[in-house]
């Protein structure tokens, strides 16, 4: 039988007041969650998953019968998805921004996203505005030099997943992401797929030459606004996936048949926006697997997913995966 919690919503008329629902002693006003007799404030992450769903109504307004609302613990929801991944033995993980905003790496398009704060910005990385205007460039090359990701640190979301792998049920690790901090945590790279490309290389667009990015950011940094290709002149960038640019087939085709493959997908800090990688949840769920999706705010595939936790990365993923033994490969 499903784990359910009923409570009593009372929702206010004014609209400046939060919407607040009582269920014992506890009052919730969104975030933080206050325990109305103690008058003390509970950790968010204690709640972190639980979904609310308010009725319309009036101020101190009584539910009928049959009208009661459903509150889905997030420590028992979180006890299911953990039982699934001790049960699985080919995990697909595929993780978006929010797993490396904890790690000081902003988001795109979050309320502290780069494109949320500064919208020319996303110029930036739009590949025709880059191939045609040298001042573009010229900008992107000073972005790349200030990078968050040179200094960043991986965070216990990160470490989580290399935890996961040693227990051998990791199948595939698919990142929307350029920072390179699975591989920094201690992911097996032959394990991980980059499907936007990283930020640690650097590529000509004319001859196709690669090479280690800081070598570059070196000259930048002596001088070079923007740097040319030395084996042709082409014009430089990062190995990365630009608006307008095509992704690499093979690493798309990758990416989605591991996830076919899979009979467990974590979805994790990401919005399921992005395509085709986001085709990556159905096609699990209509290959038999359960679907986890661990993301701060909804997902347009909340409906398909198994389980839906809320709130920190850092603090939820441990808590999936703790505990989570070895697999035992039977002797054929």
């Amino acid at each position: 039988m499903e784990n359910i919690v009923y409570y009593m919503a009372v929702l206010s008329t004014q609209p400046d007041y939060p919407s607040r629902c009582i269920y014992k002693e506890v009052f919730v006003r969104d975030r933080p969650w206050f325990a109305r007799k103690r008058k003390t404030c509970l950790p968010p992450a204690l709640f972190a998953g639980v979904h609310v769903c308010f009725v319309e109504g009036k101020q101190q307004a009584k539910l009928a019968a049959g009208q009661q609302l459903k509150l889905i613990s997030m420590d028992r929801n979180l006890e299911n998805a953990r039982g699934w991944v001790e049960q699985a033995r080919r995990v697909v993980a595929l993780t978006g921004a929010g797993i490396s905003t904890e790690s000081g790496i902003p988001d795109f398009r979050g309320p502290q996203g780069l494109w949320t704060k500064n919208p020319k910005a996303e110029k930036l990385s739009d590949i025709r505005y880059y191939m045609a205007d040298s001042e573009v460039r010229k900008l992107a090359w000073q972005q790349r030099v200030a990078h968050p990701a040179w200094n960043a640190k991986p965070n216990a979301g990160h470490l989580a997943l290399v935890s996961l792998e040693r227990t051998g049920r990791m199948h595939s690790l698919v990142t929307q992401n350029i920072d390179g901090l699975h591989q920094l945590a201690g992911n097996s790279p032959e394990k991980v797929v980059e499907v936007h490309g990283t930020i640690h290389q650097v590529m000509c667009m004319s001859c196709r030459w690669r090479g280690p990015m800081q070598a570059t950011l070196d000259r930048v940094r002596a001088g070079e606004e923007d740097p040319e290709c030395r084996s042709c002149g082409g014009i430089l960038k990062s190995a990365t996936i630009s608006f307008g640019q095509p992704l690499v087939p093979e690493v798309i085709d990758r990416a989605l048949c591991a996830a076919q493959e899979s009979d467990l997908l974590l979805a994790i800090g990401t919005t399921l926006n992005v395509y085709p990688v986001a085709n990556a949840v159905p096609l699990a769920k209509s290959s038999g697997a359960r679907v986890i999706i661990l993301n701060a705010d909804p997902t347009p595939m909340d409906d398909m997913a198994d389980a839906v936790l809320r709130g920190s990365i850092g603090e939820i993923l441990p808590r999936l995966v703790q505990g989570t033994l070895p697999t035992i490969h039977k002797r054929s």
